[in-house]
């Protein structure tokens, strides 16, 4: 459609409005008694009672007008569906010639009752029509044609991603589809909510504006406080904070909150996301592990009745115990060398031996990650604990136990993408200063993404943090591996975009 076709469509609509008005007919009502969804009204038809014909109020939004003189049939949209009502000029004679100032995405509400057409669909007979709002936009509508061989054809489908992502309430209208991975996440979280609940777990919040931002490696966005005139950051995480609660006395509790990181975007990262954080006292990572893999098979068994799921043609199993295995292992094999005890300037030169594009002046945990997310990291399909990373990956987790220069941490892995990460987390405040301050001097050296030094949380540790396992879940990974999305846009409602010209 041309933009001077579109914008004569939008004229006429207008005047269609004003016509309305004028036959004293309020185009946008405050409300209508609605009793039942289309699903619902659908329902109360019965084969075996065809002469019984139930009373309904239905409101949606009209996707399809058949007129026909005296008699018209249109179909209205809500969430749970389509039903087609059936309006005829002698039931309204004083209403029916207003219809045609009806337009396909306009929302009415519809009293009537329930049948069966002579074509064998369900249909709402109407009695009343009220027009609950005018719409001023055109919306798409997809024909569909049936070929020589039953085929259903679709032409001028609503597909173009760009256009879905930037007007989602449109694609949601006209691709009904689109709404199962978003109820999925919905399922997704409560059911999680109420795993940790049922266990005592309380649900907490913490800052989202921040004067010293901490918990992850990442680069910040940056705001400033008129009235007390000092920078605050957006949190790019909750742990410090959770953390805090530990010492306090809590001993379970966890936030599901949005964090925000100033950092590129691709499929798996979007600036703004939703993580859950959870802290419970007196566990470690191994312990962390046994509860991620039953509560992410809880989750999945609530959202596909089943403890499998299929993601790009590929089973994904959460009935099986998760694979464990460890990261400096994984990387050997992969890499034909063990990087424990390596120098940084061997190591970059083992990644560029491989391919693995790194900058120069990367520090040596960098360019070891770099190792594993491109020769381990895509191989990971199945559900799979990433275990025990080096010292210098990890400065808030807990030294391990019984090898030194690792750590006891986790990360989850699920079709070759990260969803979860924990540790068992570093209690001891001496370690942890001088984890914190290799970081800032690791910042000082030009990395801008290296954790500063939190001197209220250092704190907040020498007053005492009992031995607590902490894990971090990215919630929309996590939905893409569950609803079988290649894209983090797939799964927010709202992706950030860039500004259109």
């Amino acid at each position: 459609m041309s933009e001077h076709q579109h914008n004569d469509l939008v004229q006429r609509r207008i005047e269609e409005l004003h016509h309305l008005r004028e036959a004293g007919i309020n185009p946008y009502p405050v409300a209508f008694g609605k009793t039942h969804s289309t699903g619902e009204a659908r329902n109360l038809f019965s084969d075996e009672q065809p002469d019984a014909h139930p009373v309904v109020a239905v409101a949606g939004r009209i996707m399809a007008i058949r007129r026909m003189g005296k008699a018209s049939f249109f179909q209205i949209q809500d969430e749970t569906g389509r039903i087609q009502c059936y309006l005829k000029k002698d039931d309204l004679p004083d209403f029916y010639d207003h219809f045609r100032l009806f337009d396909i995405g306009d929302i009415v509400g519809v009293e009537g009752y329930v049948f069966k057409t002579r074509m064998g669909e369900i249909s709402v007979h109407t009695t009343a029509l009220h027009l609950l709002c005018k719409s001023i936009q055109p919306i798409p509508i997809a024909k569909e044609e049936t070929d020589a061989d039953g085929n259903t054809v679709i032409y001028d489908a609503f597909a173009d991603k760009e256009l879905r992502y930037r007007h989602r309430y449109v694609d949601l209208i006209v691709n009904p589809h689109v709404r199962k991975a978003f109820v999925q996440r919905s399922t997704v979280i409560s059911t999680m909510r109420r795993y940790f609940d049922e266990r005592g777990w309380m649900e907490v919040e913490t800052p989202i504006l921040q004067p010293i931002y901490g918990g992850a490696t990442a680069r910040p966005f940056v705001t400033h406080h008129n009235a007390l005139n000092i920078p605050l950051y957006l949190r790019i995480a909750d742990e410090l904070y959770l953390k805090r609660l530990i010492v306090g006395g809590f001993e379970g509790v966890y936030e599901i909150s949005k964090n925000f990181r100033n950092e590129g975007m691709d499929k798996t990262h979007n600036p703004e996301f939703t993580a859950m954080e959870i802290y419970v006292a007196y566990k470690d990572y191994l312990w962390m592990m046994d509860m991620a893999e039953d509560l992410l098979r809880t989750v999945c068994f609530a959202v596909h009745g089943s403890h499998t799921t299929t993601v790009g043609g590929t089973e994904i199993s959460y009935a099986e115990p998760f694979r464990r295995i460890r990261m400096m292992d994984e990387i050997a094999k992969a890499a034909g060398a063990d990087v424990m005890g390596m120098s940084r300037e061997d190591v970059l030169a083992l990644c560029r031996s491989h391919k693995i594009d790194v900058a120069g002046n990367a520090p040596w945990s960098k360019l070891v990650d770099e190792l594993f997310s491109s020769l381990v990291q895509p191989n990971l399909i199945q559900p799979t604990f990433v275990i025990d990373y080096p010292v210098e990956m990890s400065p808030l987790a807990k030294a391990h136990r019984t090898d030194a220069g690792l750590v006891e941490r986790f990360e989850l892995y699920i079709n070759g993408a990260e969803v979860a990460n924990a540790f068992s987390e570093l209690n001891d405040p001496i370690d942890q200063r001088q984890r914190l301050e290799q970081q800032a001097q690791q910042r000082a050296d030009g990395d801008d993404e290296a954790m500063v030094v939190d001197e209220d949380f250092l704190f907040a540790i020498e007053t005492g943090l009992p031995p607590t396992a902490g894990m971090g879940i990215g919630i929309d990974r996590l939905v893409m591996t569950l609803t079988d999305n290649d894209s983090i846009r797939d799964v927010l409602f709202f992706p950030q975009m860039k500004p259109e010209r």
